[in-house]
């Protein structure tokens, strides 16, 4: 089963040939008309977090059952050292270090990354689409560096831009500020491979600037699979103290 297996292809993202200018629905057309075909997707990867305070280099391991559940494991040297578990309404996470564990919405989440989340969001952000749904805004397109970028014109504080692949109308990279709160997060893809199943990101970089410094996540996936049984197993270790993050 293992042999026969289709091969994963490497998605360029240099583009060679001049890039027309076309609307902007055309666009947003071309990026949803990419096929991301799942029921689950079990992920393996290196992951890297750094801020101005500290830099951590890691495993992951992410499970996804679309549109449901996100698990996530975080492992040092194969200990399991942290846990997130993350549903359309809720976000629950524990630590061992401190022995603490976090239970609540995605408020607290959004203050964290800067920028307000849901569990689309989320699940869009790392199998590489577009954060909201593109055809419910309006948008003015530019033509920059031969990317497509559109830049969404709803609200007059929170600025959001897109940039799609004019190969193929993939997410190159993502942006969103919050002028009045002095927020910003960036997140890009700058390799990605074309499955049977999807065309999904091998490498995401978070950028987050906002009043208490700046930080940064690298996701270098290793392996993937789809569609295979996957259990989600969560649970708080006794002993272990709740706290509030403001």
């Amino acid at each position: 089963m293992v042999s026969c297996k289709p091969k994963a292809i490497v998605a360029s993202t240099t583009v060679t040939e001049p890039v027309d200018n076309i609307k902007s629905t055309k666009i947003i057309d071309n990026h949803y008309d990419n096929k991301i075909d799942f029921s689950t997707l079990y992920i393996k990867a290196n992951a890297r977090y750094a801020d101005e305070k500290q830099s951590q280099n890691v495993t992951a391991e992410i499970k996804i059952k679309k549109d449901q559940q996100i698990l996530v494991s975080i492992r040092f040297l194969g200990i399991t050292m942290a846990k997130a578990s993350i549903t359309p309404t809720s976000v629950s996470y524990y630590e061992k270090i401190k022995s603490t564990y976090f239970e609540g919405d995605f408020s607290a989440l959004s203050q964290w990354l800067g920028t307000d989340l849901n569990y689309s969001k989320i699940q869009n952000m790392l199998v590489g689409e577009a954060l909201d749904d593109l055809n419910k805004g309006k948008y003015t397109q530019v033509l920059l560096d031969n990317l497509y970028r559109l830049d969404d014109s709803n609200n007059a504080n929170t600025k959001k831009s897109y940039y799609f692949n004019p190969n193929d109308f993939t997410v190159n990279k993502q942006e969103v500020s919050q002028e009045t709160e002095n927020r910003t997060i960036q997140i890009a893809y700058p390799e990605r491979v074309a499955h049977k199943e999807a065309n999904l990101p091998s490498v995401i970089e978070i950028k987050t600037t906002q009043p208490k410094g700046k930080s940064e996540i690298n996701l270098n996936y290793n392996s993937v699979s789809f569609n295979e049984e996957l259990s989600f197993p969560y649970s708080v270790p006794d002993g272990y103290k709740r706290i509030i993050i403001k």
